[in-house]
């Protein structure tokens, strides 16, 4: 009556009438009428003794492939009486169609990700069917009680194929060739939970420069509770934080734990998005209980984890420091990387002060012993948000950039605790692991530079020197064969993997495009996660095929393997096949985030390779430095997955034309040129099946560069080691390494302690020769420590390789007018630092 639109008037109770007796009632006549619910594989007429299987959305996706796995095609689905039913209005279930579905089967199987939700609907409406035309519900458990779905876990089509055997065989209604079907599918499932994946993982970690990286540590005997926003993942950083609460519940778990626990105080990480949303609410709450909290409100001026747009119901910081003072919060403390920008008179509230994030030790310390509720506003901008408006061109960009003397360099990783930023890297040279600073993606937060080392400078002007690309012949490189295409009756699955914001889902989105101007239908599935903080990315794409759009267990034809780490990884190696899977996977190690709690983690890449080949299967898996082709090549690394694609291309295994995917690249937009010569290299590579880009030079004949270095540099005055007479090791990886210290020594000193240093690792060669003819496993290890131990870097040391050594590394990285200066705590005159008691560094020019 009146009809089902909305009503303006208020009227709750007929509301809930006209609700109850005929919008929900129309809702499912519409479905009825319109058949929305609907038989889509197998018999529409049940037929007794057989099974129904009930399931939607992704869900009947992954039923489609389960069929498909288990060979159950249109006729054999008939002959079983097998039947599936998709329902498209879930809530409430359309009775009629499902009554007349379910009547006389033996069994309906709900099929359904997380809790049931269709199967008590089901039961509901079946339960006073007669009992010889009622089947027996099964879903989440089966008829004896037994889990047969699980709630907790992402569905799998393998475990949905074995559990649709299972019925069929008790049914009686599976033959010979099902059921081996389904050990096959068994024993593969097996092999994969058995099967070794990468020892080192991919997790997501702060972005360079992130305010978290200093902002969620805490003093030692303190504990602190995350929230929602990036700082969460301080939660994996060994920072004694605690998992989070729901948003605006920041705090609020403290209040029920506090008269519980001897722990008098607690940390509360707060994002100013959630402060903004609803944070605010959980300060007053802590405040009306009365505990003992400090809020580290966390002031980024950017949503980080969505893209950096502007926060909702944004303040400034000195609002904030009022909203907090009206709240009856106690003592309140700015702290900022940068004190003097809020000016002679930043209107906080009364009694605010400000503190240099130098400080932040110090003042938490002070806080946690005040009683109540106390604030600190860690005002710093996203190091994401930095970078892009630098470039265009709203945010100051500092000309300074710090570098580390690789000779100074001992890798303790102090640089690493201070500023727990991936831009420091691992750098392996012949005098041991040291730390680089990736100019590239480093956001100049500076933090590095307070490691207790001096191998810190700063860089002032100039610009990055860019490596200029070397071309390969424009006639060579026409000589390419134009490439197979791929097809298959089945369709055709690839896997692409890598790290978070390299790229991964722009080359699904580019191979997906090139196959719509090729006619082909497509499907991409992007396991994503937090990927925006260099976590694992996985793109799942199918081409003429049906059923789940993931990719399942054994199915990818072809893994595109832009990260070693990642596809090394169990979410990656369980999609191969040995015999059917071809992988190319970039042997550059891209270093983890374990790097930063372990200065010394062996990141294994000739383990992790070995994995993947293992995997795949002799044949099956293709190594090559995309990486390392593509920044000497074309002088830029970010090229390096199209350059793997290509390989793909040209080995003709992608599904696509090589011309609409060089279309797919140009509708992209962006990098055009770099990103269709990338693809053409990647080509080359597969072509002459070259690994680096020195066998592609060599391949298309031209001469390699001359090797340039610091290691170069200083062994070319090196003494012959086989002069001394080391016999069987003349010429050896030993004498090298000697020869190259024995002039470092000299340098260093004097002919007379490379003498000494000789001596020495000469009379141990010998002595284990002749224990164990052929070994050099303890020489090796005297000449490296000996060496160490006599090179030891004082303070002299220290300032002969900054005087002598340091000139060639800031050239190479560095062109232009620059100036360079060092960071340095003599002992005699330096400040010490009130929380830790060490000489401060102070800046010295050159």
């Amino acid at each position: 009556p009146g009809g089902l639109h909305a009503r303006i008037a208020f009227d709750p109770l007929k509301d809930e009438v006209r609700l109850v007796r005929h919008k929900l009632p129309a809702a499912q006549a519409y479905a009825r009428a319109n058949r929305l619910d609907r038989v889509t594989h197998g018999a529409k007429a049940a037929v007794a003794g057989s099974l129904g299987i009930v399931a939607a959305g992704k869900s009947w996706l992954d039923v489609v492939q389960a069929l498909q796995e288990l060979g159950l095609d249109a006729p054999r689905l008939e002959r079983m009486g097998v039947a599936v039913y998709k329902p498209a209005l879930i809530w409430p279930l359309e009775p009629q169609a499902l009554t007349a579905f379910a009547r006389g089967r033996a069994e309906l199987l709900f099929v359904e990700e997380k809790a049931a939700f269709l199967e008590p609907q089901a039961a509901s409406l079946l339960y006073n069917l007669p009992a010889a035309e009622r089947p027996q519900l099964l879903g989440k458990q089966d008829a004896t009680g037994v889990p047969l779905f699980v709630s907790d876990e992402m569905l799998d089509p393998v475990d949905i194929a074995l559990a649709i055997a299972g019925r069929l065989q008790a049914l009686g209604k599976a033959d010979t060739a099902l059921l081996d079907r389904a050990a096959r599918l068994r024993a593969a499932s097996q092999a994969a939970c058995g099967r070794k994946s990468g020892a080192i993982a991919r997790t997501p970690y702060f972005c360079s420069g992130c305010p978290h990286n200093t902002s969620t540590k805490v003093p030692e005997g303190s504990v602190a509770m995350s929230g929602i926003g990036c700082h969460t993942l301080a939660i994996l950083m060994d920072r004694n934080t605690l998992p989070p609460t729901q948003m605006g519940g920041e705090g609020m778990n403290w209040t029920g734990i506090a008269p519980f626990t001897g722990l008098p105080h607690m940390f509360q990480n707060l994002g100013d998005g959630t402060y903004f949303h609803s944070g605010l609410m959980a300060v007053r709450g802590a405040v009306n209980a009365g505990v003992n909290i400090t809020y580290k409100i966390l002031y980024n001026d950017a949503v980080a984890m969505t893209g950096g747009q502007r926060v909702e119901g944004h303040l400034s910081v000195a609002e904030i420091s009022h909203q907090l003072r009206a709240e009856r919060v106690g003592r309140i403390v700015v702290v900022t990387d940068e004190p003097g920008k809020y000016g002679s008179k930043p209107g906080f509230a009364a009694g605010v002060v400000v503190r240099h994030r130098d400080d932040l030790e110090q003042v938490q310390r002070e806080l946690r012993e005040v009683a109540g509720v106390t604030a600190i506003i860690y005002d710093q901008t996203c190091a994401a948000e930095k970078r892009r408006r630098r470039k265009r061109g709203t945010f100051p960009d500092p000309d300074r950039r710090v570098l580390i003397n690789e000779l100074v360099c001992e890798g303790c990783g102090d640089c690493s605790v201070q500023a727990n930023c991936l831009s420091i890297e691992p750098l392996e040279t012949e005098f041991g692991r040291k730390r680089r600073i990736d100019q590239n993606s480093c956001n100049k937060d500076y933090s590095c530079a307070k490691g207790f080392c001096p191998s810190f400078v700063s860089v002032r002007g100039g610009e990055l020197r860019k490596p200029a690309p070397t071309l390969l012949p424009e006639a060579w490189l026409n000589q390419l064969p134009e490439p197979a295409v791929a097809r298959s009756n089945k369709g055709v699955s690839v896997l692409v993997t890598g790290i978070g914001g390299t790229g991964v889902v722009t080359v699904g989105a580019v191979l997906t495009m090139a196959a719509h101007l090729d006619g082909l239908d497509t499907s991409a599935f992007d396991m994503t996660g937090l990927a925006q903080k260099g976590g694992a990315v996985f793109s799942h794409l199918k081409f003429a095929a049906g059923g789940a759009a993931r990719i399942g267990l054994g199915e990818a034809d072809v893994v595109i393997g832009c990260d070693l780490v990642v596809t090394a990884s169990e979410p990656a190696l369980r999609t191969v096949e040995a015999g059917r899977t071809r992988v190319v996977y970039n042997t550059h190690l891209t270093p983890t985030a374990a790097l930063q709690r372990n200065p010394d983690v062996n990141f294994q890449p000739q383990e992790l390779a070995g994995t993947i080949d293992a995997a795949v299967g002799l044949g099956g898996a293709f190594r090559f430095d995309g990486t390392g082709v593509a920044r000497q090549l074309l002088g830029d690394t970010t090229a390096a997955n199209l350059l793997l694609v290509g390989y793909a291309l040209q080995m003709g295994w992608l599904p696509v034309t090589r011309a609409s995917l060089e279309r797919a690249i140009e509708l992209n937009g962006s990098a055009v040129k770099q990103n269709l010569q990338a693809l053409r290299l990647g080509r080359c590579a597969a072509h002459c099946r070259a690994e680096s880009a020195a066998q592609l030079l060599k391949a298309a004949g031209v001469a390699l560069p001359a090797v340039t270095g610091t290691v170069a540099s200083l062994s070319s005055g090196a003494a012959g080691f086989g002069a001394v007479g080391f016999g069987a090791v003349t010429g050896s990886a030993l004498a090298q390494r000697v020869e190259l210290r024995e002039a470092f020594l000299v340098d260093y000193q004097s002919q007379r302690l490379a003498v000494r240093y000789q001596r020495l690792v000469k009379d141990v060669a010998t002595r284990e020769s002749a224990v164990l003819p052929g070994s050099t496993q303890l020489a090796e290890a005297v000449a490296q420590a000996y060496f160490r131990l006599l090179a030891y870097k004082d303070e002299y040391e220290v300032a002969r390789l900054h005087a002598t050594q340091l000139g060639q590394q800031v050239e190479s990285t560095f062109a232009g007018d620059y100036r360079v200066s060092f960071h340095l705590a003599p002992p005699l005159f330096a400040r010490k630092d009130s929380a830790t008691g060490l000489p401060r560094k102070a800046e010295f020019g050159p």
